[in-house]
């Protein structure tokens, strides 16, 4: 895959992920070209995605709001934490399908 057919992907999951602000910035589109470079693999982005989205939503009812997230770069140190876990791929699409069960059933802030 070329860079820019990597990055289009990245950001468009990007601004897919519940928790942020959907739009992209021309840092965003700086750190998607970085892990592009790296060869950071698309799956991991994605699946940092997940994770961190997954997180963010398994908070206690009386924990205070988090704040929407605004830059890709949030997500690097969850890319490198998916790099170096050996979670398998269906614990991933697991957390991907109870995100679209929440994503369904609550508006886009």
């Amino acid at each position: 895959m070329d860079s820019a057919e990597y990055i289009r992907r990245v950001l468009d999951a990007y601004r897919a992920t519940p928790g942020t602000c959907g739009v992209v910035r021309k840092p965003d589109r700086a750190f998607a070209l970085a892990l592009h470079v790296r060869g950071v693999p698309l799956d991991a982005v994605e699946n940092a995605f997940v994770l961190a989205a997954a997180r963010r939503l398994a908070r206690p009812a009386d924990a205070p709001p988090l704040g929407i997230i605004r830059s890709l770069a949030y997500f690097g140190p969850v890319i490198d934490e998916v790099l170096d876990s050996t979670v398998a791929q269906t614990y991933y699409d697991y957390l991907r399908h109870r995100l679209s069960r929440y994503s369904t059933a609550q508006p886009r802030p």
